[in-house]
């Protein structure tokens, strides 16, 4: 099994967005995006490789610029051949899209939010939906 062994902080204005990316972010999208960045930090490191050709991470970076971001962190994944890189951008989002909640602890999670300094317009249909 391959893994990446490479991370580090790189230049926004290094990073080359994959110009075939099918996953879309909409501004609202992108203004959770800033909220999480303000609320946690950019704690999700983007995955690239060597020529800093952005394979996953598209909406947090553009969440950071919107956030004046200069560098972010970033993984390289080097051992991926072009079909891997174009398969896993696809598979990495659908993914995500294929998870589900369990709802009792879902509901437990957000209840135990409630009254914290926790900004619960991160996630506002999830919250609207237990309150």
């Amino acid at each position: 099994m391959k893994t990446t062994t490479e991370m580090q902080l790189v230049p926004i204005s290094k990073l080359v967005p994959y110009v075939n990316n099918a996953r879309t972010h909409s501004p609202e999208q992108i203004t959770k995006l800033c909220s999480s960045l303000q609320e946690f930090g950019f704690i999700n490191p983007a995955i690239i490789n060597r020529d800093f050709n952005v394979i996953v991470g598209h909406g947090r970076i553009l969440a950071a610029k919107e956030e004046d971001i200069q560098e972010v962190p970033c993984v390289f994944a080097n051992h991926l051949t072009e079909a891997q890189k174009k398969a896993y951008i696809i598979a990495n989002n659908r993914m995500a899209m294929d998870a589900g909640w369990d709802e009792e602890f879902l509901r437990v999670e957000i209840e135990s939010l409630q009254g914290t300094d926790f900004d619960s317009l991160l996630y506002p249909y999830h919250f609207t939906r237990y309150s």
